[in-house]
């Protein structure tokens, strides 16, 4: 066993989901939404190197002295398997290790809205799960590709840098792809997966232009397309999309996106009552109005569709943690540090200040 594992197995051991290691600080885990040493001796550089170096391909390392960043999958058999981020900062060589849970969680075991399951149900389409860094969006994603393995006869194409989630085929044929290790870039693994005859094809994240493009044109061809991005809430992931555009282009986009987007589902995790978290959710779905909304770009009338649409499974992130609020489990202070329009927490907590 790696030194390094040691750190990761005392981290699943006090039930973490992420291990900090930085130079001249004792190794850290995220607990429960606050980092905690589980170490009184500070890492010094010449240990921090050897524990990273230890665990990571010869060809990996040139590159991580090279470009100062590397993103990787650790595994330690038979217990977990770990996202791994190699940086540097102002002390030196630094890393973070998220947990990715060996058991991948069915949508039913997160307690996740049905409309979800509905979602998977679609045949084509532009689907974006988003939130923070840390708000569950692989976790939701994988058990929603899940429930499509469990259930329905597919090719579905995952394009990650790196692996996370590790599907066994079921009803449907995984292919998962590594950047890195199995194509250079996104757009190069994207132009691969459209000559693949995939059904459902899911992007680890869009990091620029040309894989936002490729994903939407995917959408356009009739797969089914699942991606990810660091957005809050539905009409910020729309503006992040077409911002990312030069303004030549940005009409063009519009109608691209105005034609396949088929929805938005934004997370946050919140402190529940009690300890642990509990995901709060932003669902859009396509409804009428949306398409013209998209075009004209009248983003700010999203948040009227949401509302109108209640019926059909769509819910705004405030209405969902007033939700949580009132069913107890989480505080009115939670709520109202999450609330983009923070009137009605504040109104709440004057009255229960009196």
């Amino acid at each position: 066993m790696a030194v390094i594992d040691k750190y990761l197995t005392d981290m699943l051991d006090q039930g973490g989901s992420d291990l900090h290691l930085c130079i001249n600080q004792p190794a850290k885990i995220r607990a429960s939404g606050d980092l905690v040493p589980i170490s009184d001796t500070p890492i010094r550089a010449k240990e921090m190197e050897e524990l990273l170096r230890e665990i990571c391909l010869e060809s990996r390392w040139d590159n991580f002295l090279k470009k100062h960043d590397l993103d990787f999958a650790h595994e330690i058999p038979g217990i977990a398997r770990f996202r791994s981020n190699y940086l540097y900062n102002h002390f030196g060589m630094a890393a973070v290790f998220r947990q990715i849970p060996t058991k991948i969680a069915t949508l039913d075991d997160l307690h996740l809205p049905n409309t979800l399951k509905e979602i998977c149900d679609y045949k084509s389409g532009f689907v974006l799960v988003t939130g923070p860094t840390g708000s569950g969006k692989s976790t939701t994603l994988a058990a929603m590709i899940d429930y499509i393995n469990r259930n329905k006869q597919k090719h579905i194409i995952t394009v990650e840098d790196p692996i996370e989630f590790v599907h066994q085929n079921k009803e449907a044929i995984i292919v998962h792809r590594e950047i890195g290790i199995h194509s250079k870039s996104f757009p190069e693994a994207l132009h691969g997966a459209m000559r693949s005859d995939p059904d459902i094809v899911l992007i680890g994240e869009m990091r620029d232009l040309e894989t936002i493009r490729l994903g939407l044109t995917c959408a356009t061809m009739g797969m089914l397309v699942f991606a990810t991005l660091h957005t809050n809430n539905a009409p910020k992931t729309i503006d992040r999309i077409i911002d990312a555009f030069p303004a030549a282009e940005q009409a063009q986009i519009r109608t691209m996106l105005a034609e396949c987007l088929q929805g938005v589902v934004s997370q946050l995790l919140c402190r529940k009552l009690g300890g642990g978290r509990v995901a709060c959710h932003e669902i859009l779905l396509w409804a009428d109005g949306l398409a013209s909304v998209i075009r004209e770009g009248n983003i700010s009338n999203i948040r009227t569709i949401i509302e109108a649409n209640r019926n059909i499974g769509m819910c705004s992130m405030d209405g969902n943690l007033m939700d949580l609020y009132t069913d107890e489990k989480i505080s009115i202070e939670e709520a109202y540090m999450k609330a983009t329009d923070k009137s009605d927490f504040l109104e709440i907590m004057k009255t229960l200040e009196k």
